[in-house]
Order: C-alpha cells, then sequence, then structure tokens
C-alpha cells in the first residue's frame, strides 16, 4: 500500500495536469486592479462558459433522453457530488417539486458528508469512495434510475464510487466533469465535460466550473420535464402553489393559456383542486373535472394528447 508521501506526489501530479487546478500569468495583478475593472474581467471570463456547455449539446441530449425514457419507466434521478457540485446537485433537486409538482423521491440529491455538508465542509467526505454506494443502496438504486455524478476536477472518489455503484446495478451514469478524460466520465455511460478552462480565482471551481455544472443540470431536469408533459406552450404547467405568490401565478397562467378572464380561471382551477393542468383540459374542452383527469392519465400528463382525446 503506497504510503502518504507517494499518495501526495501523485496527487500533486494529478491535479497538475487539471485546467481547472491551472493559473495564469494574467491574473497576477488582480489584487491592484480597481472594482469596476474586477467586475469587467470576471464577467469576460464568466461569458465562456455557456459557449462551452454549448460544445457539449450532443452528449447534454443523450442524458436527457435517457433520463426521460428512466422516468416514464418510473424510476429516478440521483445527483451525487461532493463540496460546490455536491450542493448544485442538492438545489437542482430541490427546486423540481414546486417547479414541476414532482414527487421529492423523484430527483435526488446526495452529497458527501450527508445534510451537514450543505451548509458546512465536512472533512475528507469527497475522498470516501464507499459512502456513496452505500447511500445509493439505501435509496435502493435499480435499472430505471438514472445516477449523475458531478466533479468539476472528475477525480472525485466520492464520485467514482457511486457511479461504479450505479453500474453494477445496471443504472444509467452520467458524469459532468469540466476536464477533460476525466476519471469519472471514464466510467459512466454518458460523459458530459465541460471544459471551462482555469478559474479567475486559481482553483476556485464554484465559479466557471460551478456555473457549467448549473447549466447542465438546469437542462437535464428541466428538458426531461418538458419531455414528459410538465410544460405546455412553455409555460410551467404542473407547479404546486405553496405560497401566495405560486397561487396566483397558478390563476395567471391558466388565465394567458386559456384566454379567459381572472375569475374565470380562479374558479376553473377551484374546481380542478388547484391543478392548473386539469383546470386548462376543462377550460380547453368543457370536461368535467372527473373526465378531464381520465383524459389526462390515459394521455400519461401530456396536455396537448389529452386536449386532443377530448376535442
Amino acid at each position: 500500500m503506497p504510503n502518504d508521501d507517494s499518495r501526495l506526489s501523485a496527487l500533486l501530479s494529478v491535479l497538475e495536469k487539471l485546467d481547472t487546478e491551472a493559473s495564469t500569468t494574467e491574473r497576477g495583478d488582480l489584487d491592484l486592479l480597481g472594482t469596476a475593472e474586477l467586475v469587467r474581467r470576471m464577467n469576460a471570463e464568466d461569458r465562456r462558459v455557456p459557449e462551452a456547455v454549448a460544445e457539449r449539446a450532443e452528449e447534454i441530449a443523450a442524458a436527457v433522453d435517457g433520463i426521460t425514457e428512466r422516468f416514464r419507466r418510473g424510476g429516478r434521478l440521483i445527483y451525487i457530488g461532493a463540496g460546490t457540485a455536491g450542493r448544485i446537485g442538492v438545489l437542482d433537486a430541490s427546486e423540481c417539486p414546486p417547479t414541476f409538482g414532482t414527487d421529492p423521491s423523484m430527483v435526488v440529491g446526495l452529497i458527501a458528508g450527508g445534510e451537514t455538508a450543505i451548509r458546512s465542509a465536512v472533512e475528507n467526505a469527497e475522498d470516501d469512495a464507499e459512502a456513496a454506494g452505500a447511500s445509493l443502496r439505501e435509496l435502493d438504486l435499480a435499472e430505471n434510475d438514472t445516477v449523475v455524478g458531478i466533479s468539476a476536477s472528475g477525480r472525485t472518489p466520492y464520485v467514482i464510487g457511486g457511479l461504479e455503484y450505479a453500474r453494477r446495478v445496471g443504472a444509467l451514469t452520467v458524469a459532468i466533469a469540466s476536464n477533460a478524460d476525466s476519471a469519472i466520465g471514464a466510467v459512466a455511460d454518458i460523459p458530459i465535460e465541460v471544459v471551462t478552462g482555469p478559474e479567475f480565482i486559481s482553483g476556485s471551481t464554484r465559479l466557471k466550473a460551478g456555473t457549467a455544472q448549473k447549466l447542465v443540470v438546469n437542462m437535464l431536469t428541466t428538458l426531461s420535464m418538458i419531455n414528459l408533459g410538465k410544460t405546455y406552450r412553455g409555460v410551467m404547467v404542473d407547479l404546486l402553489a405553496t405560497n401566495e405568490k405560486l397561487h396566483a401565478r397558478s390563476i395567471r397562467t391558466v388565465s394567458q393559456l386559456a384566454g379567459v378572464g381572472v375569475d374565470e380561471a380562479a374558479a376553473a382551477l377551484e374546481g380542478a383542486d388547484g391543478s392548473v393542468k386539469l383546470a386548462l383540459l376543462m377550460l380547453a374542452t368543457g370536461a368535467t373535472p372527473e373526465a378531464a383527469a381520465t383524459a389526462l392519465e390515459r394521455a400519461h400528463g401530456i396536455l396537448r394528447e389529452a386536449i386532443t382525446a377530448l376535442a
């Protein structure tokens, strides 16, 4: 077994080759610049991120199709990551229920070190190669699920171990990394390697790498939900009205999409037990709540198909 010195030497050798760990001499004067110039330079770096994501469009589309297929079979999407990458997965998972009306178990975020790590760093958690697999085992991971591993460096042991376990189970595996030829990409079915280059502050991968990760996970869930019929004419129609703002948004959505007044929209929502999608179907076809609900179920929740069926 290698000693601590040899392991450190090997790790330093790996980090030396990573774009996300690189530094550039042109940024050596940052502490001497005025705030306006710092804003300009940092923004110039950030503008590179969407272009880097666009270069991976084919891989992202493949991941979305794979996730959608498994959702339709009752599967789940599970993010795994450490530090910033883990928090991004947890954030995306937590936003799906209020945005798309999904069950909280449909999209799950696991972070190295557990819930404590969402707010505070947990020492050495990312180096535990067995922890993610153990958590996935507790979730009864199955072949209809998708596991998305997120790591800026692409070498996080926690993520590698989780992806390896997921592959043994037969789940779809996706890797999001910020370096080419990443270790997590090598063990995933679909590697999405968005190379964003050296960070504005060397090694601070919560910056461009983190922004790229957020853009990619936004697409994975949003586009999968579009495929599942969670939107209609570019508008969220499966949102949960869990507060006054979302209740008002529900009324406004029905009013605009159905072309009716606010009072009629509110009445339709009340008759649909708060379901925007059901209210729209009732207004579009004149169907009773019971008939509309049956049509939606037969259309697998896709509003356009339900409208056509009842027309």
